[in-house]
C-alpha cells in the first residue's frame, strides 16, 4: 500500500465517491496480503535498517488494493464486497525469491513473487472491482517493496542485499486497512472460502 510503487497511486474509487453536492466524509482504505511470520519481521528488519522512511506506518505486505479514498457511508458494502471476493477465492501458496525493481519509472526495490503471481492476479481483480474499482496508472505486478523513494546507492544495498532471500508461506486470507494519522492499521481480515 506504500504510494511509491507503480501500482500504488491514491487516486480516489470513481464509484466510492459521493454524488454531486454532497459531502464527501473520505476514509483512506487498501487491501492486501500480510506477509507472516516469520518473514514478516524479516524483511522490515530489512526496511528498518535500509532507513524506509515508512517502516513504522506501513506493515510488509503485498498490496491488493492501493490507497484509495471512499465516501465512509460505502463501508458496509465495501466490506460485503471484499466478503463475497475472498468467499471465491480459494487459498495458495506464495514463494517470494530474489529482489527486483521498478527503475527508471520508480525508485523501488522489491521482494519479488516468484509462485502465486497468477491467484495474486486474480485476487486483485476480484478486489478492484464494484464498489472498490478504480483506476490504476501501472499493470498490477504482485510484490513485497523493500526500499523506496531512497538514495540510489541504498537502493543497490537492497538488491545486493536480498538477492538470495527467499520464503514460502501460504495464503488463506487478505486484510483491510485503513490509514489512520499517518499509520496503516488494520480493519478487519477477510478468509478465504473457496467457494
Amino acid at each position: 500500500m506504500s504510494p511509491a510503487s507503480p501500482a500504488s497511486s491514491t487516486s480516489p474509487a470513481s464509484p466510492a465517491s459521493p454524488g454531486a453536492g454532497a459531502e464527501l466524509q473520505a476514509r483512506v482504505l487498501g487491501v492486501s496480503v500480510a506477509v507472516p511470520e516469520p518473514y514478516g519481521s524479516q524483511l522490515t528488519a530489512v526496511r528498518k535498517r535500509l532507513g524506509d522512511p515508512e517502516v513504522r506506518s506501513v506493515p510488509t505486505h503485498i498490496t491488493l488494493l492501493p490507497p484509495t479514498t471512499v465516501d465512509s457511508v460505502l463501508v458496509p458494502e465495501i466490506h460485503e464486497h471484499l466478503a463475497i471476493a475472498a468467499g471465491k477465492t480459494d487459498p495458495f501458496r506464495i514463494r517470494l525469491n530474489g529482489t527486483g525493481t521498478f527503475l527508471p519509472v520508480s525508485p523501488v526495490v522489491f521482494v519479488a513473487v516468484a509462485e502465486g503471481i497468477a491467484p495474486c492476479e486474480m485476487l486483485e481483480t476480484r478486489v478492484r472491482a464494484g464498489v472498490l474499482w478504480r483506476p490504476v496508472a501501472f499493470p498490477y505486478h504482485p510484490h513485497v517493496t523493500i526500499a523506496h523513494d531512497l538514495p540510489p546507492l541504498v537502493l543497490d544495498a537492497a538488491i545486493a542485499e536480498l538477492s538470495d532471500y527467499a520464503a514460502d508461506f501460504g495464503v488463506d486470507r487478505f486484510v483491510l486497512y485503513e490509514h489512520l494519522d499517518g499509520v496503516w492499521v488494520p480493519e478487519r481480515e477477510f478468509a478465504f472460502d473457496g467457494g
